[in-house]
């Protein structure tokens, strides 16, 4: 853990208690803070309660002593409208951040200046949690201590303290970005940009808006990494390309640069000094399917070269990913069906890097709708044999799926795995794919897309069990 030492002996506010909430609270009590906190579920304000916060609602907070709000990303903001705990903080004066902010003042109390423990920030729409991760099995591969956490895996506040071979790697949403004005990345890494989150941001320009502002935060003797291929990720590589004092790396799939990282025909291809030097071959990647994967692997290999010198050993450290839970996780094989968890899917775009990948899928779709729906996946029509759909969306992906592609409404995940399952194994295809890539949140059945992607893996492990005492 972190002790959140600039707020020592402070009064603090933290409204909402999930992790990054309960994590904030552990730091702010090591470093002597005294912390009020509230959530509306009783079991997240038991756990609070027992990491020594006073519980009660905002509305009774000592506004008068409270000079920061550390609020979870989840709270709105500013859109739809700013939770009424924003308003009550702006009327009292004080600051509003997030944990990242916290941790941000601890690792580098200097924001005018790189130093201390190097960090590596990583935004975009799609992509952005196989990047870190990546990175981050690069680096530990190559001898780094590799700290991962924010909106993947361990809050940033749970992060170990750093040493001297420290470097920590961070997924950054954009909620988080607004939380967030003192990170300055050593590497800051933009993904992609595809419409997402606009309910939360109010429109395409201010979601890209706060992505890009990452990049702008970037130390100046630091590096901008941007996959290039979507217009909006390339207007800002331009613009930051001639305007920040950071160096900035072009990243490409299939176009070849004359200067940055690309990769083409199944090559990585570093093209930022010296010409265009293969690199590898991204089949020995057999984690990293499908060109989406490629340009993680291209982001991952710009993001970690200014630490790792060896490009050989990068190379081997991709061929050696062994892949991201609930993204094209293989989730096991029963017969000649092969189970793909790709949980993580949670919009349009994410569902079609999977989809592309295999030519005869069984799909899993729905949950929460996003914004745009499902139209643009009916590209993807030739390759889903059937497709069985789930929660709040099952009606409406329906009616899109119509008279393209033939479907059933499940309802439920279990149904669906079962029916597509059933359907898969008795169909006339050599190699189906029971593909659960919901293009939707997962937030009207589940938790999180975690907790769906557990509860497939299980339904699946259940299959499996029973087609064995069948068998037997």
């Amino acid at each position: 853990m972190i002790p959140a030492r600039s707020l020592a002996g402070r009064e603090v506010g933290v409204f909402g208690l999930a992790r990054s909430g309960l994590s904030s609270i552990a730091a702010l009590k090591a470093a002597g803070a005294r912390v009020h906190a509230w959530d509306e579920n009783e079991d997240a304000r038991a756990q609070a309660g027992q990491l020594g916060a006073q519980l009660a609602p905002f509305t009774s907070w000592p506004w008068q002593r409270i000079r920061t709000l550390v609020l979870s990303p989840g709270i709105p903001l500013t859109h739809p409208e700013p939770h009424p705990v924003v308003i009550a903080a702006r009327n009292a004066g004080a600051e509003i951040i997030g944990d990242v902010e916290v941790f941000a003042r601890e690792i580098r109390p200097d924001r005018s200046k790189s130093g201390g423990a190097p960090v590596i920030a990583v935004t975009g729409t799609n992509g952005k949690s196989t990047t870190t991760a990546l990175i981050g099995h690069i680096l530990s591969t190559c001898g780094f201590h590799a700290g991962i956490g924010g909106n993947i895996g361990k809050p940033v506040l749970e992060l170990v303290p750093p040493n001297g071979r420290t470097i920590y790697v961070l997924e950054i949403s954009s909620y988080q970005i607004d939380l967030a004005p003192g990170l300055v990345p050593d590497v800051s890494v933009l993904t992609n940009i595809t419409p997402d989150h606009l309910d939360r941001h109010g429109s395409l320009a201010n979601y890209a808006a706060v992505k890009a502002r990452l990049l702008e935060q970037t130390a100046r003797d630091g590096h901008i990494v941007i996959g290039v291929d979507d217009p909006l990720s390339s207007s800002i590589c331009t613009r930051l390309a001639a305007s920040h004092g950071a160096r900035t790396i072009p990243v490409s799939v299939g176009k070849i640069l004359g200067r940055g990282i690309f990769a083409v025909d199944g090559g990585l291809y570093d093209a930022w000094s010296n010409g265009a030097a293969k690199i590898m071959g991204l089949a020995q990647a057999v984690h990293l399917p499908g060109a989406h994967n490629w340009q993680n692997a291209a982001l991952a290999f710009a993001a970690v070269r200014p630490f790792v010198k060896d490009a050989r050993a990068i190379a081997s450290a991709i061929a050696g990913f062994p892949g991201l839970a609930h993204r094209m996780e293989d989730a096991g094989r029963i017969g000649k069906v092969r189970f793909i968890n790709d949980s993580k899917a949670t919009n349009a775009d994410a569902a079609a890097r999977a989809l592309a990948c295999y030519p005869d899928i069984f799909w899993i779709a729905g949950g929460r709708a996003k914004q745009g729906g499902i139209a643009s996946l009916l590209d993807h029509a030739p390759r889903i044999r059937k497709a069985y759909l789930i929660g709040e969306a099952a009606e409406e992906f329906g009616r899109v799926l119509e008279n393209r592609v033939p479907f059933e409404i499940c309802h439920s995940l279990e149904r669906a795995v079962m029916t597509a399952y059933a359907d898969a194994a008795r169909g006339s295809v050599p190699a189906p794919i029971v593909l659960l890539s919901p293009a939707c949140a997962s937030f009207d059945q589940f938790r999180d897309f975690e907790e769906r992607g557990d509860r497939f893996r299980i339904l699946v492990a259940d299959l499996a069990g029973t087609g064995e005492r069948q068998a037997s």
